[in-house]
């Protein structure tokens, strides 16, 4: 696999998580796995074993180290050392800006990542399985220039997008600068716009393209979510497929999660309530009996307007109106955030912002809360509403990609709900959900059972591995076929 994060190690955003849980489920179903990512600065992995070499990049040669570390999990990672590229205060740019050198510096890294497979004394991978934009010349150079590595001619290739609105997108003054060949600058290939796509290469060149859930997939080729990309999606017919993401249940489990102050169970929710103390206080809210006893909303979220805070903004005074409490976590654009400190500053003892990110306030308002928010206008899969299930707390979502996927919204007399969604956009549309989501906690015996249901999937990763090993046995098939 060859991405531009992996957790805990660089993370930015779920992309991360998949890079870590995929592989970590895919060794326990017999398969060995090999990560490469870049070695950014401050990353520092220990035990790793080192070496040097040079990798030709057009015109250009750079000097890089590959430290490669053996994991507990049979995981093994490696980290492309090349400090011109990858010692950067960001990963993929600084101050608002993307870094204008992101084609050779990505290209960099596909190319280290196949020149250490090709090199490397293990067997020769059958499946090489790229992700997002930022890998999207991996199936490029391995289609183009089979000659280069020909321990990897016959794998197959897969290629998965996280999310299709970030695109990859340069200036077609990139292919003969990396030495591409200009057969690569097509509609048929990396050609968007009269751009150079990294993105639509790894779609064009690649056995099979996945996207991270079923209904994103669908939702992908229609104009409204496809960003220009639909007409090439649908040409891939059933080359392209959604497969939900997992999340790691080793490490999202309130039954034993280091981060919490309480311990719980579906069977026993006592600890449940702990925890939402310790979210007030942490967020320096009122912890007596009557805050105790109102419902508490959280949002953890990049605090951007794809994640529906317009429709926030249009609601705001029948949200809060509403007799509960809201606690937020994130980061993201300044209006999104001075409008969350002024909801604050208005009801000082119903709104708990805090600005950035921490792992241990994030476990704790998914433990604590009891309700989770995600008004997405659109989310490739989301993750925290499956962590929110897992810990009792009942998500309240658009009717979008993987939050379609994974909630059951309820309804009077409707078996197996687990949740809350709202269909038509809009401001008054979230109004009326949260409205029916906060009558309904107030009867005790209907709660209990949205919670239980929630509680009781499965959204590990063992499933979605399994679906994996099925695409990447076609794409293995599909690739000694063509070749």
């Amino acid at each position: 696999m060859v991405s531009s994060e992996m957790a805990p190690w660089a993370k930015t955003g779920g992309l991360a998580d998949v890079v870590a849980g995929l592989p970590a489920a895919l060794t326990r179903l017999g398969h060995r796995v090999t990560v490469v990512l870049p070695k950014y600065r401050g990353l520092d992995p220990t035990d790793c074993r080192v070496t040097t070499g040079e990798v030709s990049l057009g015109a250009v040669q750079q000097q890089v180290q590959w430290h490669t570390r053996e994991g507990a999990d049979h995981v093994r990672t490696v980290f492309v050392d090349c400090p011109a590229m990858f010692d950067r205060a960001g990963y993929y740019g600084a101050g608002g800006q993307d870094f204008a050198d992101n084609a050779d510096r990505f290209g960099l890294l596909a190319v280290a990542a196949l020149d250490f497979a090709e090199a490397d004394g293990a067997a020769a991978p059958t499946v090489v399985h790229a992700h997002d934009w930022q890998s999207g010349l991996v199936p490029t150079l391995l289609r183009t220039q089979p000659r280069r590595w020909p321990r990897l001619s016959r794998a197959g290739l897969v290629f998965t997008i996280h999310n299709l609105a970030y695109q990859g997108r340069f200036s077609k003054d990139v292919v003969p600068r990396l030495a591409l060949d200009w057969r690569v600058f097509t509609m048929e290939g990396g050609e968007f716009w009269n751009d150079f796509s990294y993105l639509k290469c790894g779609l064009a060149y690649s056995d099979y393209t996945t996207t991270v859930s079923p209904r994103y997939a669908v939702e992908t080729l229609t104009p409204e979510f496809g960003y220009g990309f639909e007409g090439a999606l649908q040409s891939l017919g059933e080359r392209y497929l959604g497969i939900l993401n997992g999340i790691d249940t080793t490490i999202w489990n309130p039954e034993t999660d280091p981060l919490l102050p309480a311990h719980f169970s579906a069977s026993d929710l006592a600890g449940k309530r702990e925890c939402k103390r310790a979210l007030l206080n942490q967020f320096y809210l009122p912890q007596g009996d009557d805050a105790l006893a109102r419902p508490v909303v959280a949002i953890v979220s990049r605090l951007v307007a794809q994640k529906g805070f317009d429709w926030i903004y249009e609601a705001a005074d029948e949200l809060m109106a509403l007799d509960a409490t809201w606690v937020v976590l994130g980061t993201g654009e300044t209006k999104y955030e001075q409008m969350w400190q002024a909801m604050h500053d208005r009801h000082p003892s119903r709104v708990g912002v805090y600005f950035g990110f921490d792992e241990g306030r994030a476990h704790l308002a998914e433990a604590g809360a009891d309700l989770f928010l995600m008004p997405s206008l659109f989310e490739p899969c989301g993750l925290n509403q499956m962590y929110s299930l897992r810990y009792g707390t009942v998500p309240v979502v658009h009717a979008v990609g993987g939050l379609d996927d994974t909630i059951r919204t309820y309804r009077p007399n409707a078996r197996h709900a687990n949740g809350f969604k709202f269909t038509n956009g809009s401001g008054a549309e979230l109004a009326a959900t949260m409205r029916q989501a906060l009558r309904l906690f107030h009867n005790p015996v209907q709660w209990a059972r949205l919670m239980s249901e929630g509680m009781a999937d499965d959204h590990s990763w063992d499933q979605a591995a399994r679906e994996y090993v099925r695409v990447y046995k076609r794409a293995r098939r599909d690739a000694r076929d063509l070749r």
